[in-house]
């Protein structure tokens, strides 16, 4: 017999709320899911996704924000 039963969707709240509080970057529902979506291609696909969300231009932002969002996303990502 065979278990078809889904494994639940990550929950993805603490990793936003951390960047909200952390750094200040507060990313609505549609920015949200762009950066759950770049997810499996990796934190930097994701670390991009942030940032092109928050409406950032990531190739002028400060390298100590590209590594502060990157850990904060990297400390808080749900264990898929």
């Amino acid at each position: 017999m065979t278990d078809l039963t889904e494994t639940p969707a990550p929950d993805h709240e603490p990793m936003f709320g951390a960047l909200c509080t952390e750094l200040g970057i507060c990313l609505h529902a549609k920015g949200q899911a762009k950066v759950v979506a770049a997810l499996p291609s990796g934190l930097d696909a994701a670390v991009k996704a942030v940032f092109a969300a928050e409406g950032i231009d990531f190739l002028n932002a400060p390298g100590s924000l590209k590594r502060d969002v990157r850990d904060c996303l990297k400390a808080h990502v749900p264990a898929a």
